[in-house]
């Protein structure tokens, strides 16, 4: 596997993880962009290929632990003291309990349409048709937004329920894991800053239990050996450097800008991705 494109596909992770456009849909994209100008079949991936997407969400999880490593050690404080003294009153450590609710939620939902999403890697122009779904729950959620007075700084059960089963539909590459459950928090009443900040969080569950979870099941050991380690490890690298600074800037972004110029995005980039590989399959 070439170093140049694992380090496009790094940069590629880092921006699209968090900013709601699709880091799966994006990775899809940029894969088989590669391939067509290449010249390549566009066919399965190799199991090369599955593991060095695995290991650059690997880095943008270290990103966004480095980033709330605060609210992460607040949250496990909170959550040990609330079984210690079985009260969970406290604000962080029913964050803690919804964060574990919404991770159960996504599970269930996810586990089932696991092999629809695998699918859909090799159909990019379908993957830029649910993008274009994507930027419209985007516009949605702003406008519904804009019509709430109020709005919560803290996340509720049902709240946590709703995000949840976002996070799960988000499996599906096009479908934005952070835009869909930002949006789903801002339809719920939350604020833009706790929708984000809720939505990073719940992340971090998901993103390392299939960073652990994939190489015991699927990775052969003799096969692994022969991978591109160097090029692997550069885009994962990469990945957790753009995944650090695009949450700085985007948790400050959000707080003052609307999503909808990442929903024009979303809309214009997924017209052009189903057209370029309805053409070029």
């Amino acid at each position: 596997m070439p170093i140049l494109q694992t380090i496009l596909m790094g940069i590629v992770q880092g921006l699209s993880e968090f900013l709601p456009i699709s880091s799966s849909a994006h990775l899809v994209f940029t894969s088989n962009f590669y391939k067509v100008f290449k010249n390549i079949e566009i066919v399965q991936q190799s199991n090369e290929e599955i593991f060095l997407d695995i290991m650059l969400h690997l880095g943008t999880l270290i990103a966004v632990i480095i980033f709330f490593r605060k609210d992460i050690w607040e949250i496990c404080k909170s959550l040990f003291f609330a079984c210690k003294n079985k009260d969970f009153s406290e604000k962080n450590a029913k964050l803690g309990i919804y964060i574990i609710i919404g991770t159960v939620i996504t599970i269930a939902l996810a586990l089932p349409i696991d092999d629809v999403a695998e699918h859909l890697v090799y159909h990019p122009a379908l993957v830029g048709g649910l993008l274009i779904l994507t930027g419209f729950v985007l516009f949605f959620s702003e406008y519904l937004s804009k019509k709430r007075t109020e709005k919560f700084d803290t996340p509720n059960l049902k709240q946590s329920i709703l995000i949840g089963l976002a996070q799960g539909l988000a499996v599906l590459p096009g479908f934005s894991r952070s835009g869909w459950t930002i949006a789903t928090g801002l339809f719920a009443g939350l604020n833009r800053e706790t929708a984000a900040r809720y939505s990073f969080l719940l992340s971090i569950p998901i993103i390392l239990g299939a960073s652990m979870v994939y190489p015991l099941i699927k990775i052969d050991v003799k096969e692994a050996l022969t991978y591109n380690w160097i090029a692997i490890i550069l885009g994962t690298i990469v990945s957790a450097i753009v995944g650090y600074f695009c949450i700085k800037y985007f948790m400050k972004f959000i707080s003052k800008f609307s999503l909808n110029i990442f929903a024009w995005y979303c809309v214009l980039m997924g017209v052009f991705t189903s057209v370029f590989f309805t053409i070029f399959k």
